[in-house]
C-alpha cells in the first residue's frame, strides 16, 4: 500500500542495491565496458540496424537526446569517415571521435538550423531514444513517452532527405493510433521491433519507419 511519504534512507539503500546487483549481472552492461562504449543502450541500436540497415556507410545522421552518447558511438562507426554524425541533447556530453556534439533544445527553429548546419545537408536517419523520468503512473509515463516520440516525428520531417529513416522509442503496445497513423502516412513502412538487448522486464519497443515520403529539400 502507498502511503504517499517518500521514501526513506533504508528503501532508497535497498532500491540501489538491487540496480547495482543488476548492473553486475548484466552481460550487456559488462560488454559495453569491454568494449569502451558509453552504455549497454549502445548494443539496442546495433541489433536495430543489423536488422533494418539503418546506417549505411556515408549517411548523415541525427542521434536526438543522445546523452550519454552510445547511439551516436554505434552511429558514428557504422556511417564511417566520409558520414556525419550530430548528437542532439540538452545536457552537456564528452567528445565523440566522428561526432558533432550539440547542447541544445532540439525543437526549436534555431536548432534545426544548427543541426542542418552540423550536418551539411539533409538527414538519411533520425533517431531518437529519449525517455522521460518515470512517474510510477503507467498513464502518465505513457504520454510523456509518446509526447516526445511526437515531437521526434516533427524534427524528423524537418530533417530527413527523401527516403530517409526514423527510429524513436515508445512504450509496451507500440505508437499511440493517432501517432502511428501519422508515421504511416509519411513513410512507406512502419513496423515496432524489440532488440534483444532491451532488458525482458522493460516496456520500450522501438518505432522503425523506412522510406520517408517527400523529405527535406537540399541545402547548400
Amino acid at each position: 500500500m502507498t502511503t504517499g511519504r517518500p521514501p526513506g534512507p533504508r528503501s532508497r539503500t535497498l532500491s540501489s542495491r538491487r540496480w547495482l546487483e543488476r548492473q553486475a549481472r548484466d552481460p550487456y552492461v559488462k560488454d559495453a565496458k569491454a568494449k569502451g562504449l558509453r552504455s549497454r543502450a549502445a548494443f539496442k541500436l546495433a541489433q536495430l540496424d543489423d536488422r533494418f540497415r539503418l546506417l549505411r556507410k556515408g549517411a548523415r545522421v541525427v542521434d536526438l537526446g543522445a546523452a550519454p552518447g552510445g547511439w551516436s558511438q554505434v552511429a558514428a562507426y557504422r556511417v564511417g569517415p566520409a558520414g556525419r554524425v550530430v548528437a542532439v541533447d540538452l545536457q552537456p556530453m564528452d567528445p565523440i571521435p566522428g561526432v558533432v556534439v550539440l547542447t541544445l533544445n532540439g525543437t526549436t527553429d534555431s536548432a534545426l538550423d544548427a543541426v542542418r548546419a552540423a550536418l551539411g545537408g539533409p538527414a538519411d536517419v533520425v533517431l531518437s531514444d529519449m525517455a522521460a523520468p518515470a512517474t510510477g503512473d503507467r498513464a502518465t509515463d505513457h504520454l510523456r513517452i509518446v509526447a516526445l516520440a511526437e515531437a521526434a516525428l516533427d524534427i524528423a520531417r524537418r530533417l530527413l532527405a527523401p527516403g530517409g529513416a526514423f527510429v524513436c522509442k515508445v512504450l509496451q503496445g507500440g505508437a499511440t493510433r493517432d501517432l502511428l497513423a501519422d508515421v504511416k502516412r509519411d513513410f512507406a513502412d512502419v513496423r515496432h521491433a524489440k532488440p534483444p538487448a532491451s532488458r525482458a522486464d522493460s516496456r520500450e519497443v522501438y518505432l522503425i519507419a523506412q522510406g520517408v515520403r517527400g523529405g527535406a529539400a537540399p541545402t547548400g
